[in-house]
């Protein structure tokens, strides 16, 4: 993206990215509240306004950061409060509701794959709105396959990593949980020696792949950003 203006840059990426992370705790609560935990809903939680959901370190000064060094964009929005004793069955139930944010991020990525799809249409056929489209659905797919695939690594407290820990049975899900305090650390050592990229980029490919044969666009596309 070096030929685009940084405000180029925010115009693409603002939208898709604060809407991506609020889905993903929009989803938890949702599940939650289906599964018998209604704290999110108490809280004025289950809403898609931003604004309820923006961390101003995770989704503005860290993706901002990012998107001006360049390369890797991620961030996150304040955790959607869950009460974990008011769940059906609080251990399983667990895996549903930590589940849910990936599956939404999988969802946005599909539907933003569409307005890609649309936009690279109307680019080909010389129609003005059709390139700033193109860029915000690529934009879009890229944050959400982020998002899902580095949620769903089993590294508490990582969507993934509660998943584990409710499927693990009991002394051993303890001792996984007991990584929690320390997960973001090690996030950030994985991502320092270049072990997250190596992990992620390849899942990454692979989905974005997928989502190039199923929309019938070019893979090429998705390394316009």
């Amino acid at each position: 993206m070096d030929e685009f203006s940084l405000i180029q840059k925010i115009i693409i990426w603002a939208i898709p990215v604060i809407f991506a992370i609020t889905a993903h705790e929009v989803a938890h609560g949702w599940v939650a509240m289906k599964l018998g935990d209604r704290t999110a809903q108490m809280m004025g939680r289950l809403t898609l306004n931003p604004f309820k959901h923006i961390d101003p370190l995770g989704t503005i000064l860290v993706p901002g950061l990012l998107l001006m060094m360049g390369g890797f964009i991620f961030g996150w929005a304040k955790p959607v409060p869950i009460t974990y004793q008011n769940l059906r069955k609080p251990k399983t139930d667990m895996a549903w509701v930590a589940l849910a944010g990936p599956m939404a991020n999988l969802v946005m990525a599909v539907i933003w794959a569409f307005a890609a799809k649309i936009g690279f249409g109307l680019y080909q056929s010389g129609t003005a709105i059709g390139e700033p489209m193109l860029y915000m659905g690529v934009a879009g797919v890229l944050i959400n396959t982020m998002l899902m695939v580095l949620n769903l690594l089993p590294l508490p407290p990582l969507d993934g990593g509660r998943i584990l820990v409710s499927l693990l049975p009991g002394p051993l899900a303890w001792q996984v949980g007991r990584i929690e305090p320390y997960g973001f650390f090690i996030l950030v050592a994985l991502l320092y020696f270049g072990i997250l990229s190596m992990v992620l980029w390849p899942l990454m490919g692979a989905f974005i792949h997928l989502l190039a044969i199923l929309f019938s666009l070019p893979p090429q596309i998705f390394s316009i950003l």
